[in-house]
């Protein structure tokens, strides 16, 4: 029987600690599935940017393929796999957009090269060629030359978030802890999976 107990995203912060000390690649990766209007399922990776107990933030192209999926249906599920501590976290939910201001604080933190990219890419669109990628840089680059770099007004974040946040831990045997959080009315139960 489920029982109520503590916060998961307390949980999941504590792993993602772990996974910031330890794994090679970037641990902010995390695949992203999504559907669209005709229930075709899409999965890719993005990056988090931000996690507290409204949920798990990653930011993108508003006009890509992903932002289209998510605006005509926000059920969403992200994917965390960190092999270097043998932990991985899923994570499912409906998405909401960030607000103006949030968006605008984390697009201030950017390098100046990945945000005049935001302005370059037609995320998700047909390219003819690099080339072509690389004029429109130089282009916006010397547009933004002598002053700061404005977020676009088609470039945001969402928020997931989660009704359900299951963790798996690699055990020997393949007898793998894997714990389900599930938000209810009156907060978080959990309740053990087998593997």
């Amino acid at each position: 029987m489920a029982a109520q107990t503590a916060d998961p995203i307390r949980e999941f912060l504590d792993i993602y600690a772990r996974a910031k000390e330890h794994e090679v690649a970037d641990p902010t990766r995390v695949a992203l599935a999504t559907v669209d209007s005709s229930t075709h399922p899409t999965v890719r990776v993005v990056l988090l940017k931000q996690v507290d107990e409204r949920g798990f933030v990653f930011y993108t192209n508003l006009e890509s393929r992903k932002a289209r999926h998510l605006e005509e249906n926000p059920n969403a599920a992200l994917c965390f796999h960190w092999p270097s501590i043998d932990e991985q976290v899923r994570v499912e939910g409906v998405v909401e957009r960030v607000s103006d201001e949030e968006a605008d604080a984390y697009f201030a933190t950017r390098d100046r090269g990945s945000k005049v990219g935001a302005w370059a890419s037609d995320q998700s669109r047909p390219l003819d060629s690099r080339r072509t990628l690389i004029g429109r840089y130089l282009k916006y680059q010397a547009k933004f030359a002598a002053r700061q770099v404005p977020r676009p007004d088609f470039w945001g974040g969402y928020r997931l978030k989660p009704d359900r946040i299951e963790f798996w831990h690699n055990q020997a045997h393949r007898l793998h802890d894997r714990l389900l959080y599930v938000r209810e009315s009156g907060g978080w139960t959990v309740e053990r999976l087998y593997p």
